[in-house]
């Protein structure tokens, strides 16, 4: 086992080394190998990389999709303006000649 002494200037980087770290020795002694060890010992092909590395952005995906779950359900926020969809026109456009239109006939006929 090599060592080595970092100076670091953040902490948020320590802790994300010292995590690497940590992640390596779990690894280690689940396969009793390290991920050299498998490269260089063709434990594992490209594709055998390929495809660890689809299923953990896969897994990945869905922590955030849960974590953004977990978020709104205790967070709960307003819902943000949104300007409307072009595709929202023809809506707006009757819904206004609408309006105006009661807003004509109610000037004609309200009482002065």
């Amino acid at each position: 086992m090599k060592s080595k002494t970092i100076l670091f200037r953040d902490p948020v980087v320590e802790r994300v080394c010292d995590k690497f770290v940590t992640r390596s020795d779990v690894g280690y002694a689940k396969y009793g190998r390290t991920l050299h060890d498998e490269r260089t010992g063709k434990h594992k092909d490209l594709g055998g990389y390929l495809n660890d590395i689809q299923e953990e952005l896969m897994d990945a995906i869905l922590y955030i999709q849960a974590a953004k779950e977990e978020f709104a359900e205790t967070n709960p926020q307003p819902e943000a303006f949104r300007p409307p969809h072009p595709s929202d026109a023809k809506q707006m456009d009757l819904e206004r000649a609408i309006s105006t239109a009661q807003l004509d006939w109610d000037d004609k006929i309200a009482p002065v």
